[in-house]
This record gives C-alpha cells, sequence and structure tokens, in this order.
C-alpha cells in the first residue's frame, strides 16, 4: 500500500488484515423492518373487502404483489446480513464531510410541505401540488421562480387528470376546476 492509500491513522483496513467487518446493527435493523413490513401489508391486504361482482384480480392483487415482494427482499436482506455480507461504504468523493446543514433550507422546504398539505383540500390538488413543486424548486435554485410554478402546475394536472379522471380516485380538484368533468373522479 503507497502512502497515499493508507487509511487514516496509519493502521491497516480491516478487510487487509483479513478481519470481519465490525456489525453495524442498522443494516439488521432496516432488513428485519423491510421483512415485518412486507408481512404486514400481506396480513393486511387479506381485510380488504372485495365486492361479490369482482371477477377479475381484484383490490388485493397489488397488496399482495407488493407485501410479497417486500417480505422476500426483507428475508433475503436478513440472511445476509447474518451471513456477514455487509454493504460497502460510500467513497464520498463528490460529498463535502465538512459543510453544515442549511437549516433555513430545511425549514423552509418544511414550510412548504405543510402549505401543501393544509391547502389541498382548499384550493385543489393541482394548485397544492404547483405550490409544493414550485416552491421547493425555488428553495433549491431553480430559476426563474415562474417556470417552476407552471412545471408543478402541469404536473399536478397530469396527475389529476390521470388518478381523478380516469383512474376515478378521489383528489379534489378544487373550486377552479370542480366542473370540469376530465379531472373529477
Amino acid at each position: 500500500m503507497s502512502p497515499e492509500e493508507a487509511p487514516a491513522g496509519g493502521g491497516e483496513t480491516a478487510a487487509a488484515r483479513g478481519d470481519r467487518p465490525a456489525r453495524r446493527p442498522g443494516e439488521l435493523v432496516l432488513a428485519v423492518a423491510t421483512l415485518a413490513l412486507g408481512v404486514f401489508v400481506l396480513v393486511q391486504a387479506g381485510t380488504i373487502n372485495v365486492p361479490g361482482s369482482t371477477n377479475t384480480l381484484g383490490p388485493r392483487a397489488f397488496p399482495y404483489l407488493v407485501g410479497a415482494m417486500a417480505a422476500i427482499v426483507g428475508a433475503i436482506l436478513v440472511i445476509a446480513v447474518l451471513r456477514g455480507k455487509y454493504g460497502q461504504e460510500e467513497g464520498g468523493e463528490d460529498v463535502d464531510a465538512g459543510a453544515k446543514t442549511d437549516w433555513l433550507t430545511v425549514v423552509l422546504l418544511c414550510v412548504v410541505f405543510v402549505v401543501h398539505v393544509f391547502t389541498i383540500n382548499l384550493i385543489g390538488w393541482p394548485f397544492a401540488a404547483m405550490i409544493l413543486f414550485g416552491g421547493a424548486s425555488f428553495i433549491l435554485g431553480a430559476r426563474p421562480w415562474w417556470r417552476a410554478l407552471l412545471t408543478g402546475l402541469a404536473l399536478g394536472l397530469v396527475i389529476q387528470f390521470v388518478f381523478g379522471g380516469l383512474l376515478g380516485l378521489s383528489l379534489p380538484p378544487g373550486p377552479l376546476l370542480e366542473g370540469v368533468a376530465i379531472f373529477r373522479g
């Protein structure tokens, strides 16, 4: 190992010595949580009421699929972590470890999210999505601000059309779009 490749502190890495890496409980916690979430979804999917007229896949199919996939991935992860297969740490070459958290940006993003939540029923989904997307984009540096708002409105209208108009789900269109049939579920 050259001096440039030597780890900080002058010692060898665990991999260079042939030692097993230290246990990292976070990986096991994530694996168990994924398995538990999958099992929970599978159990709860069984409680979904299915109308007698349903002769296709029905409303339980997607939750069963997602729950089974999560349970399988969680079980595989638990086994892998218990066998000592840990994820590799990221090198962090593009991360400035000394950078401080910009708490103003974090607070402003939280405010935009809370405003979004409270305005969905007042002004409707498309306009609340415009506030969320446009506000978050502007806070994170998007310029000009009006382009971020228009993009958010377009995104909100597409989501409203697909989920409210085509799929018939209950997304509030708001007072301005209440009478437009293609946005109503």
